[in-house]
């Protein structure tokens, strides 16, 4: 089990981030949340199986077709056993 909190800048906000990462995470089956910041980043939590989590990562460099990523910081933290994915 893992969880990391990342934090993702560039063209990220009015780009359907959120709905995409959510879609995404529920695939890979991740526990957590994402959201907008009022400074233009989205940020977001993950947890779940260390691989899926990874995968999840990779992703975020990508984001959804209209976005534009410039920098994903990640910080890890102990796992809190969310119980679900949601937009927040």
């Amino acid at each position: 089990m893992k969880r990391i909190h990342v934090f993702i800048s560039g063209h990220v906000q009015g780009v359907f981030f959120r709905a995409y990462t959510e879609a995404k995470a529920k695939k890979l089956k991740l526990a957590g949340w994402v959201r907008n910041l009022p400074d233009g980043r989205v940020e977001a939590v993950f947890e779940g199986d260390d691989d899926q989590v990874e995968k999840m990562l990779q992703w975020c460099w990508q984001g959804p077709p209209a976005s534009q990523v410039e920098k994903v910081e990640v910080k890890e933290e102990r796992p809190q056993n969310l119980p679900d994915f949601q937009v927040i």
